[in-house]
């Protein structure tokens, strides 16, 4: 039985990792590195193994990093069944979709520029096929036969809407071992969706490190300061900018927000514009699965009463909507992706507000190295933006405490929980993160994978 490791070994994006267990090959997401322009070499790059040969491919959630690279797989000959949850199926065509217009359009810019053999990563067309593999549907907590003794089982990850940690059993004739994919692990104590369920009793933890080194702020601190920095840019005569992550951190500060103005420590007046077509179509899918809430939020969904919804709240999807937004010089709150700023309409929006000083850029989630909201968090005193310097007069705000991932105490908490693992692989994560995370972890053999790095188990 081998596991090898294909993306988010000693980095943070590009999660895959492959089980070779009973003559069968199973695949454990397939996601998209990021940090810089999406048609960058890693992305292109061979997997690291032959696609045709996988048999299954267990997708934890929908987020880009994760899923990213399901079309390349497809185009390249993968043939075998996808088996992710409900929500998150539906969310990875959204995002899937999202992702090949992207790659598209920024094909097409640099033909533009005079690159004139450049192709997207993939297109329109390879995303749709792709959806044609996902097959059975994951509940939490119900075994599915993989095939040849091999069983997985779903858990509520806890980190966006339909996320997961995969426990995977062999069968007896192959030790009869006990393995976790963590996925990505949420911060327990969120208003939306319910705590993180831990696999127990692992013999072997594949898990994340992304806040492997440090903790979060407390929540309560979080909101209060997310509500100051909204109300104090207002009051200021400027606009918020907060560059968004579509699933769940649009959702959650929507939702926040609508508190803020309820409990009138934001102007009731606010102009809230969610920019972004990717964010409204995630809110209408968040809509369709209660169920997958804390008992109190879906017991708002049965009131008929809309935790997203807020006064002032306008949905913008059409791309001439989004440029009259740049005529606003005061008092609205303009959400839009990436939340890393590598790409979308936020970045036009940064361009006409980072020059003002009585505006404000509220960044509310993890930023990779490299990134433009990186630059900007590290007190970039100008940036470039579409071929131009832009000077950065605005106040920037970090607002850790809303990640959708756990800290370092609640990493560590997960882990002990899987029991006493034998072998312990720590992979998303910067490479300081994890190994600072692993010198924490007592009675398991820590490794942090190389890219490609294959492993006896």
């Amino acid at each position: 039985m081998e596991l090898s490791f294909h993306g988010a070994a000693q980095g943070v994006t590009g999660s895959c990792h492959l089980l070779e267990c009973a003559g069968r090959r199973i695949l454990v997401d397939c996601g998209l590195f990021q940090g810089g322009h999406e048609l960058d070499e890693d992305n292109d790059a061979p997997f690291g193994f032959e696609p045709d040969s996988i048999d299954i491919l267990l997708l934890t959630h929908a987020h880009l990093d994760h899923c990213g690279r399901i079309p390349l797989l497809v185009r390249q000959g993968f043939r075998g069944e996808i088996i992710t949850t409900a929500a998150s199926r539906e969310l990875a065509r959204l995002v899937l979709l999202d992702s090949a217009h992207l790659h598209e359009e920024e094909a097409r810019r640099r033909r533009r520029h005079g690159k004139p053999e450049t192709r997207p990563l993939y297109d329109t067309l390879d995303a749709l096929n792709s959806f044609d593999q996902f097959g059975r549907i994951a509940k939490y907590g119900a075994p599915i036969d993989l095939g040849r003794g091999i069983r997985a089982t779903f858990h509520d990850a806890g980190h966006i809407l339909g996320s997961a940690s995969v426990l995977v059993e062999t069968p007896a004739a192959e030790g009869g071992k006990r393995i976790v994919f963590s996925g990505d692990i949420g911060n327990a104590g969120r208003p939306l969706l319910r705590d993180p369920q831990i696999p127990d009793r692992a013999d072997v933890v594949v898990m994340e490190t992304t806040y492997g080194d440090r903790d979060h702020r407390s929540l309560k601190d979080s909101v209060a300061e997310f509500h100051d920095a909204v109300d104090d840019a207002l009051k200021r005569g400027g606009n918020v900018v907060i560059p968004t992550f579509a699933l769940e951190r649009a959702q959650e500060l929507l939702f926040y927000l609508r508190e803020g103005v309820a409990r009138k420590v934001i102007a009731p007046d606010l102009q809230v514009f969610l920019d972004s077509p990717m964010a409204i179509s995630a809110t209408e899918i968040f809509r369709h699965h209660p169920e997958a809430y804390r008992p109190e939020v879906t017991a708002l969904f049965g009131k008929g009463r809309d935790p997203f919804k807020l006064p002032g709240l306008h949905m913008v999807r059409e791309a001439s909507e989004s440029m009259k937004l740049n005529e606003i010089r005061a008092g609205a709150v303009l959400m839009a992706g990436s939340g890393m700023c590598t790409g979308g309409r936020v970045r036009h929006h940064l361009r006409h507000n980072l020059a003002h000083a009585e505006s404000s850029v509220i960044f509310v989630g993890f930023a990779a190295e490299g990134t433009l909201a990186r630059i900007l968090i590290d007190g970039a005193q100008k940036v470039n933006l579409f071929g131009g310097w832009v000077p950065v007069r605005a106040r920037i705000h970090t607002i850790n405490g809303f990640s959708a991932h756990a800290d370092r105490d609640e990493l560590l908490g997960w882990h002990r929980a899987t029991g006493t693992p034998a072998k312990t692989f720590l992979v998303h994560g910067e490479p300081e993160a994890a190994r600072k995370f692993g010198q924490a972890l007592k009675g398991t053999e820590v490794t942090i994978p190389a890219p490609h790095q294959r492993f006896t188990i």
